[in-house]
């Protein structure tokens, strides 16, 4: 298979995660093939990615793409460490830490906390079925010699009423909602019940105007095939704005309609 293809078919079958991952390898892929024809086919492989979908827009209008994709990359990569810095100051000292799904947003703050300002916590996280993203991110804190708690996602409550903070990255940011793994919403209703303050880390190029919800092959849940039988699998939440007690990005922390202004104007620089 050759690397444009091979590029495609791991951001398909998720072999590549995470909104920020997909928008860099959907730029290497264009970069291979910078033309139309190619940027339609890397844009169906996930229509829901928003980032990538500004990205691969943003360089089919460039003269010069290899030049605009450095200017792309050195904008993430800084838009990354402005967040982790960020977001690692709400990160307190014997803190319990809820997180859903894989996000490296959320894992490089909680690293630059650990790492950096030697602070101590513990994070429980969700097995986040049916990919098991979950285990990725326990894995990657582990790594970085985070303690990791890892549940069933039937375990939620049991776990989340236990923490101080509930953290979560974003596939997409819009105007009146966010766009997360699926059971964030449900998630932050129990956070809110609890007086748990909720946070989405993410950076603002992930802005839209309206986000695309995704339903994936239903036999990653279950494989079998019975007459009465209908299994469903939906990828992602829409989360009211409502819901959230802040956005954690490259522009600090802020409420969620403040985020979503400076976002618009920013991607005015992009388009």
């Amino acid at each position: 298979m050759k690397r444009f293809d091979r590029i495609l078919e791991d951001i398909k079958s998720l072999k590549i995660q995470g909104a920020n991952d997909v928008a860099k390898s959907g730029i290497r892929a264009f970069l291979l093939k910078p033309d139309k024809k190619s940027a339609k086919k890397i844009l169906a492989t996930r229509p829901t990615e928003p980032m990538m979908q500004n990205a691969i827009k943003y360089l089919l209008k460039s003269e010069n793409p290899h030049k605009d994709a450095k200017k792309f990359f050195s904008y993430i990569k800084m838009a990354e460490i402005k967040t982790a810095r960020a977001g690692s100051k709400l990160i307190k000292n014997d803190m319990n830490i809820f997180t859903h799904c894989h996000s490296s947003t959320v894992a490089s703050i909680l690293k630059y906390a650990k790492q950096k300002q030697k602070k101590k916590f513990v994070v429980y996280n969700t097995e986040t079925d049916p990919s098991l993203q979950g285990r990725k991110m326990a894995r990657e804190l582990a790594k970085a010699r985070i303690k990791v708690v890892h549940v069933a996602d039937t375990a939620t409550e049991y776990s989340l009423k236990k923490c101080d903070l509930f953290l979560f990255g974003a596939d997409a940011f819009t105007p009146s909602y966010m766009v997360n793994k699926v059971g964030t919403s449900a998630y932050s209703e129990l956070a809110k019940l609890y007086n748990i303050p909720r946070y989405s880390a993410g950076i603002s190029l992930k802005f839209t105007k309206k986000a695309r919800l995704e339903n994936r092959n239903p036999s990653e849940v279950w494989k079998e095939n019975k007459k009465l039988i209908i299994t469903i699998n939906p990828i992602f939440d829409k989360i009211k704005k409502k819901l959230l007690t802040g956005v954690i990005s490259e522009f600090g922390i802020l409420p969620y309609n403040k985020f979503i202004k400076k976002a618009k104007k920013n991607l005015k620089n992009w388009k």
